[in-house]
């Protein structure tokens, strides 16, 4: 299944700020994020983190996420590439999101090939059961984005999410033409994995049962 949407790439401290027209069009809610009580995004990315032990010393960190758009929102995977004051990069936070309202994030160590390994942690396709390991390809963003993600099991590797994008500068006119192009982008990407999920239950695949949520799985 191939899908073609636009993402952003910002800084969570300070989400772009739109002209009032189109900001309907892009919005940044802390709410979509994290366990969503806090007054930024960066702010609950920095509680996940000094929960695990992190402290980024107010160093930079780059996200990549969708917006939301005119309301609604599905983020299957935001992920935040955190660094020191200096610019080292500390760790890489994949957040996933589920089609239930449920997110989980993911603290990694990518290698110097920007390839990390985490254990499976998260219910996120109801054809699959919450074991195996991910390994994500996650290298630094600059003018092209080009990440993996693939689920390890001990019967194969029965999935693989590829990301693949050019970085282009944001402006009123590029948001405007993207917007015409993807209509209601976050919800075409919501409907076309449920789509895919029909598809896949009506040609006999069985249905892992759901377990109950954790604490940072927080349902909306």
């Amino acid at each position: 299944m191939r899908h073609r949407t636009y993402m952003w790439l910002i800084d969570p401290e300070r989400p772009p700020e739109l002209p009032r027209a189109i900001r309907p069009l892009a919005r940044f809610d802390p709410r979509d994020h994290f366990d969503g009580d806090q007054p930024s995004i960066r702010a609950g990315l920095d509680r996940f983190l000094a929960a695990r032990g992190v402290d980024l010393a107010g160093g930079p960190v780059v996200m990549l996420t969708h917006a939301r758009v005119l309301g609604h929102v599905f983020n299957p995977l935001t992920l935040y590439w955190c660094h020191t004051p200096d610019g080292e990069q500390v760790c890489v936070v994949a957040e996933v999101h589920n089609t239930y309202g449920e997110r989980h994030a993911y603290l990694l160590r990518p290698d110097a090939r920007g390839v990390a390994r985490t254990g499976k942690e998260f219910y996120v396709s109801p054809f699959f059961p919450v074991d195996g390991a991910y390994r994500m390809r996650l290298p630094a963003p600059d003018g092209r984005l080009d990440l993996a993600v693939r689920l390890e099991r001990a019967d194969g590797r029965p999935f693989t999410a590829t990301v693949r994008g050019i970085r282009r500068d944001a402006n009123p006119r590029s948001l405007l033409r993207e917007a015409l192009r993807h209509p209601w982008s976050t919800l075409a990407v919501s409907a076309a994995i449920r789509l895919h999920g029909i598809r896949l239950y009506l040609r006999g695949l069985p249905v892992q049962p759901r377990p109950g949520n954790r604490p940072q799985e927080n349902e909306r």
